[in-house]
Formats: C-alpha cells, structure tokens, sequence
C-alpha cells in the first residue's frame, strides 16, 4: 500500500558471525596507512612558537633562530612560510608530521593585512587537494592541508591587540584554530586568569570561530575531559626543552626562578599536558575528520559553485606582497621617465638656445650681406651718382 514504509527485520546472532571485528579490521588498516597530520604556528617573534614545538614533540624539529638571522630576517618585511616535514613513529604506527612555521608575522610597525600570506597558503592547499581529486588516478595524493593553527598570543596581560583579532577571525574561518598564551610564567596567576577571560570575552564578541572539542554526553569520562579542556582555552604554555632539578631532587623539563621553577607538565603551572593531549592523544583524529567534512567541504562547495570542473582558480590580484613590488616597480618607472624628461628638456634648451645663437649669427651674415652690396651699389655709380658701365 502506498504510504507504507519498508519493513526491517532486526535479529541478534548469539554465536556471532564476525561483524563484530570490524574495529580490529579498521585498526590493522589505519596502523598500516599511517596518517598526515599538519600543524601550523602563527605569532610574532619571540613568543616561543619554536620551543614549544620542539618541547611538544621532544626533539628539535624547527632550528631555532640566532639573534643576527633574526634581525635580518625582520629587515626583509615579509612574511615566510616554512614547512618542517618529519616522519613520527609510535607502537607501530606511523605519522607523517607538517610543522608549518611563519617567522616574519606581525614583526614590522605597519603589519597591515599581514595575516595575507597565511590564508593564501591555507586556501592553496585546499585548492592542490581539490586539483588531485579531479585527476582520473588519485594514487599517492599530497595532503598538506592545515588540521590545527596554533595562534600564539603575546602575554601582555591587557587584552588581544586589533592585528590579533583580524588574523583570528581570518584563520579560524579556513581551519581549526586554537589560542595559546605563550609564556604563561611571566603572568601571575591571577593576572594570567584575568587575561583569559578578556581573551576569550574578545573572542565571544567578535565571533571568531574556534576549535572546540565535541562533548558527547554518552561517555561521561570523555565528556568530562573535553569540558576541562574547554574550560582552559585560550591554553596558556610554557615550552623548555632543557631538564631542571626541582627543590625535592626531581628532574623535569622547565624554567628555573629565584622563586622556584615552573615546570613545563605541571598542570598548575600552566596548560602544556592539556594542549597535549587536544593535538596528539585525544582529538587528532576529530581535527582531521573537522578539516575534511567542514573547512575542507566548505572551501571544495564554494569553489565548485563559481568554478568549471578541472577550471584552475582565478588568481589573486591583491596580494600585499606582489603590490608592494608593484608600487616599487611603478615608482622605478616615474622616477626614471622623470629623469628622461628631464634630460629631455635640457636637450630642448641647448637646442633651442643653439636655433638662436645660428639664427642671430645668420641675421648678422645676412646684415653683412646687405651692407656690402650697399657699398658695392655705391662704387658702381661712381662719383657724382654716375653710374659705370661695362
């Protein structure tokens, strides 16, 4: 009859028939594959962007900058995108790791739009993934798209500076987005959770999006962890790769005080077990999955809307540093016709001042001229106005 549903028959086995294995099935799999995990750093220099990607992985994936490369570098006014490749292996199961560092952001004293260059790298590698799955084999796709971007805020203990709410609202539109308070020891602990709340009180206002853990209410344990863990945001950090004894004989990884030291894993001295454990134990996959069915999805629907298949993208024709070029290219270019009309024009004159220094000796000449056949005139009639003939 029509209106009725199909019918479905639900039975449960009781010796089982293997479905049941499934999960060991995907789990052989994916240990097998491996997976890519690419993570981007964004802050202005010296807020420890290196240090606290080489405490967070233990070893020194990102060479840290020497003050005379540092201060050349700031001389160059760009902003760089490096990327760290690294190969991680854990019981077996391996991750290729993209550390994608930007040394140059918000260094400069006009760091207008300087947050350009970030989202350009954002959106092209959603744009090369979106080529590679357009081609007809699509063995061996490059996936260097952004799963997490760590937005390391400045410890001003104030509030979130204009550039910073820009280049927030910006990234967190493209990818996942987390806040870090970088250098959490140089704020008291009252001023660091007064800090936090003017952070995130910017955050609300201004609606920039980020990444927030998903509490599912059907596993309390897990539930109650991502609460905790939105509860830290914006995660405060602190980033040492060195070991230092502690008062009670321990060795741990942290900072030395006159006061004592601020250990890096101490959850009451700062977030860096919390941040941890979102990025790597946790929630990596959940980022993978959220950059693929949301920022991903979002950015292939747009560009499939506007866009021809296997149509390249129109290029950028606002790009702050390919118009800085083209100010400078086009000043070089005023600046030397100036010089040719000049010169020009001092050509003009010496011309024009030859035209009439030939001119006056012509007029002199032909004076001459008239004046010697005046004389002649006057020879010929001889004297008495008689004229002499042949």
């Amino acid at each position: 009859m029509s209106g009725e549903s199909p019918s479905q028959t639900q039975f449960q086995t009781t010796d089982g028939i293997g479905i049941a294995n499934l999960p060991n099935q995907l789990h052989k799999i994916v240990t097998k594959k491996g997976t890519n995990f690419s993570v981007m750093v964004v802050g202005e220099s010296g807020t420890g962007k290196t240090t606290y990607i080489n405490t967070l992985f233990t070893t020194e994936l990102i060479e840290p900058l020497d003050d005379a490369t540092r201060r050349k570098k700031q001389l160059d006014r760009t902003v760089d995108i490096n990327i760290h490749k690294a190969e991680l292996e854990e019981k077996v199961f391996n991750v290729k790791l993209n550390v994608i560092d930007t040394p140059g952001f918000g260094d400069y004293v006009d760091n207008n739009e300087c947050w350009h260059p970030v989202i350009d790298f954002l959106e092209n590698q959603y744009e090369q993934y979106l080529r590679q799955e357009q081609q007809p084999i699509r063995k061996d796709i490059v996936d260097m798209r952004v799963h997490a971007c760590l937005y390391f805020i400045r410890p001003n203990g104030h509030t979130l500076k204009p550039i910073d709410v820009r280049a927030m609202k910006a990234i967190g539109a493209r990818c996942n987005l987390i806040p870090v308070i970088a250098k959490a020891d140089t704020l008291t602990p009252r001023d660091l959770k007064q800090f936090k709340k003017r952070v995130m009180d910017i955050i609300s206002a201004q609606n920039i999006r980020i990444y927030t853990p998903p509490v599912e209410t059907e596993d309390e344990p897990s539930a109650k962890r991502n609460r905790e863990i939105i509860a830290a945001m914006p995660f405060a950090i602190i980033g040492s790769t060195q070991e230092v004894p502690t008062p009670d004989g321990r060795r741990v990884k942290g900072r030395t005080y006159q006061w004592g030291v601020a250990e890096v894993e101490n959850e009451q001295h700062c977030d860096f077990k919390k941040l941890r454990s979102l990025l790597i134990r946790t929630h990596m996959l959940d980022l993978v999955t959220t950059t693929e069915e949301v920022h991903y999805d979002k950015y292939r629907t747009t560009q499939m809307k506007t866009r021809k298949f296997g149509e390249p993208k129109p290029k950028k024709s606002d790009n702050k540093k390919f118009k800085e070029e083209e100010e400078q290219l086009r000043k070089r270019f005023t600046e030397k016709v100036k010089q040719e009309e000049n010169r020009f024009r001092q050509w003009e004159q010496k011309l024009i001042a030859e035209r009439d220094r030939l001119n006056k000796d012509l007029e002199q000449d032909h004076n001459l001229v008239k004046q010697l056949e005046s004389e002649i005139e006057q020879l010929q009639k001889g004297p008495g106005g008689a004229k002499f003939g042949k």
